[in-house]
């Protein structure tokens, strides 16, 4: 090893530290905990080794509820989020003046409190002894009775959760995707409009390819993020997200370890490890779907 090489590793040593010791070490502790059955914090013991804690979580309804939650959720929001971050990065891009503003005013929800949002999604969507609110006063208008957002059926208070992650995300996807659309050089759309290629096949051959490194990490990191969704439903809800029929599976990891059911640390490691096997697949299939519709810049 050349003395650049050494001087190399020596400068990566703080981070590889850093990362094991915080991301690696855990991980494997928590794959071990997941095998030891009946594992007990305090005397540091266990009943025995195996798979128990797999078939445990897997035969629970409260998971396999968690489960389905958060694929929905997950199948909703991500696409919903990213095409309308798209289309409003798109308007964004058009107007000259008062660009910044806008940015801004977008960019706004991403700051504010996750909780204080949703304290205001409640207040729009919840109903109470004394007015079944905003949202339900708007629908009365159209002549449709009140929904019960909060406390009612399952479809409604999925409308709410998934409405509420769209909003909580879709700053961040905006601010990316503008700055994505603003490197793209001018010398393409002056080449079309030489040609007089029609709008459309604009944006479909030349604008989206361009960005479409950006879209693909809007993508893989919403994945990841509708994934670890927990405080979005919370902050809804309330802590008791069983009851509710709202829980996720970080939800579900986070009730194992410190809610009323929790003192449970290998039954949570175990679905830690399952949250994290689906997680590494769905990151894994959309970077080698990417691979035939991504263009880098060179």
């Amino acid at each position: 090893m050349g003395k650049r090489s050494a001087k190399g590793w020596l400068y990566l040593l703080p981070a590889i530290l850093f990362l094991g010791f915080f991301l690696v070490y855990p991980l494997v502790d928590v794959f071990v905990y997941s095998f030891e059955e009946s594992y007990n914090f305090a005397s540091q013991t266990y009943a025995g080794v195996g798979t128990f804690n797999y078939s445990y979580i897997l035969r629970d309804p409260y998971f396999l509820q968690a489960i389905k939650n958060t694929f929905i959720l997950v199948i909703i929001t991500v696409p919903v989020s990213t095409g309308l971050a798209l289309v409003i990065s798109l308007a964004l891009n058009s107007i000259e003046r008062l660009r910044r503003l806008f940015q801004t005013v977008y960019f706004l929800p991403y700051v504010t409190n996750t909780l204080a949002v949703g304290l205001v999604f409640m207040i729009l969507f919840q109903r109470t002894p004394y007015t079944d609110g905003f949202v339900n006063l708007m629908l009365s208008w159209f002549g449709a009775g009140p929904v019960d957002f909060i406390d009612g059926p399952y479809a409604a208070k999925m409308f709410v959760l998934c409405l509420y992650t769209v909003w909580i995300v879709l700053p961040f996807k905006i601010l990316i995707l503008t700055s994505a659309l603003a490197s793209v050089s001018e010398d393409y759309y002056n080449a079309a409009r030489i040609d007089n290629t029609p709008p459309f096949r604009v944006f479909r051959k030349i604008t989206l390819p361009m960005i479409s490194p950006s879209i693909v990490y809007l993508v893989i990191t919403g994945f990841i993020g509708a994934f670890k969704a927990y405080s979005d439903a919370v902050a809804l809800f309330g802590t008791n997200l069983n009851a509710a029929g709202m829980n996720t599976i970080v939800g579900y990891v986070y009730d194992m370890l410190y809610g009323s059911s929790g003192g449970y640390p290998s039954y949570a490691s175990a679905a830690a490890i399952v949250l994290f096997v689906i997680v590494l697949t769905i990151t894994v299939i959309n970077l080698l779907v990417s691979r035939k519709h991504v263009h880098y810049n060179s």
